[in-house]
């Protein structure tokens, strides 16, 4: 099978690290990640390349363009893109175009995508099947049914599958998007996409930092610019902490992060011996099995790596909308996680959260993790299909 997958991030790099997870997935076939973000280094498996769209991102209200391109004319680099993705699939010829999220996102950059799926259909990259790749919890919109409809004149006549990646048992699509009984293509509920973390990694993780019975307690704000709050609540807190319980703490920013924020953590580490602070992890889930507590904001891709790596979790929703607190309330249920609020992050609050968890046991769950692998065999038969 030949497939090519348009993700396109345009704040954070969530999107980019789920996508490249069923990638990896999809081994023993050939593989083109299109990409239209911000440069990011991703580290593509063998039987896959990248094809990179003229880049554009998004303001934080995701209301306006920037180009990547200095001085660059917003409707020239869109332009630009039209022509490039349809040349590439005319070119390249695959057996499935994959897209992410759109059309129940991304609604900007329809002007190069419904030109795109419109040539599939028409049959220009030969017999290629179209599907959508979406997460578990959509967002919330000002007129739900004027979105629900434009996405099912999109959907229904130039896409051929759907594919959820979510757990039934916790989250279904139907819960955000009312005019699911509409729906007239194949819906797939995947699974939740995640890297299934190495016990061993994390082993040499603690022996690299020297630690036996020493507890090591995560501190992550994923990829994007906000958390900011969280990692310097949990910085202080650590010192408070340390008075009543040794730990080890390690704090990753993410590559977005305010240079402020970094420049205070760096000078709290400077006072505070069992504290670290880095950009990036290459190996995130690898960190959280050597954790014995994980504090993160509460995004798709950080939790589900949490469950993924079976370690009790301190998490923040980013309450811009309903999808963090909408899932982490859910799991907090299954008794997975804590759910903190705005309130919990003055220090000694969030000290003695961080000293009650370390002497819970472990999380537990019966999550299903399988998404990857159930949508590459989803994929497949559609293309024999």
């Amino acid at each position: 099978m030949r497939l090519a997958f348009y993700t396109q991030h345009v704040l954070g790099m969530g999107h980019l690290f789920r996508s490249l997870e069923i990638i990896r997935a999809l081994k023993g076939h050939e593989v083109t990640m299109i990409t239209g973000g911000a440069e990011a280094d991703l580290p593509l498996p063998d039987h896959a390349e990248r094809h990179q769209l003229p880049g554009l991102m998004m303001d934080a209200d995701f209301g306006r363009f920037i180009p990547m391109e200095a001085g660059a004319d917003v409707e020239e680099v869109l332009a630009r893109r039209r022509q490039d993705l349809l040349a590439f699939l005319r070119h390249w010829q695959p057996d499935v175009f994959l897209v992410e999220l759109f059309p129940f996102g991304r609604k900007k950059f329809g002007t190069e995508l419904i030109p795109a799926l419109e040539a599939a259909k028409a049959g220009e990259f030969g017999s290629c099947r179209t599907a959508c790749s979406v997460r578990d919890i959509l967002v919330e919109k000002k007129d739900q049914t004027k979105f629900e409809n434009r996405v099912l004149g999109i959907l229904n006549p130039l896409f051929d599958a759907l594919l959820v990646h979510a757990d039934p048992e916790l989250v279904r699509l139907e819960e955000t998007f009312s005019a699911y009984d509409r729906i007239e293509i194949p819906v797939h509920h995947t699974g939740y996409v995640t890297p299934k973390p190495d016990p061993q990694k994390g082993l040499e993780i603690r022996r690299a930092l020297g630690l036996c019975c020493t507890p090591l307690i995560t501190v992550s704000a994923g990829s994007g610019s906000v958390g900011g709050e969280l990692l310097l609540a949990s910085a202080r807190a650590s010192a408070l902490l340390a008075a009543k319980k040794k730990h080890r703490m390690q704090l990753f920013t993410g590559p977005y992060m305010a240079a402020t924020v970094r420049a205070e953590l760096d000078t709290i580490a400077d006072s505070t011996p069992q504290l670290r602070v880095e950009t990036f992890a290459e190996d995130f889930p690898a960190w959280l099995t050597a954790s014995d507590l994980s504090v993160s904001m509460a995004g798709y891709n950080t939790t589900m790596n949490l469950l993924a790596a079976n370690r009790y979790g301190l998490v923040l929703p980013f309450d811009q909308n309903r999808e963090q607190r909408m899932r982490a309330e859910r799991l907090q249920r299954m008794g997975a996680l804590k759910v903190l609020t705005p309130v919990d992050l003055e220090p000694q609050k969030l000290a003695d959260h961080m000293q009650a968890a370390l002497e819970r046991p472990p999380g537990s769950h019966a999550v299903d993790l399988d998404g990857a692998e159930a949508s590459a065999r989803i994929l497949q038969d559609l293309a024999r299909h």
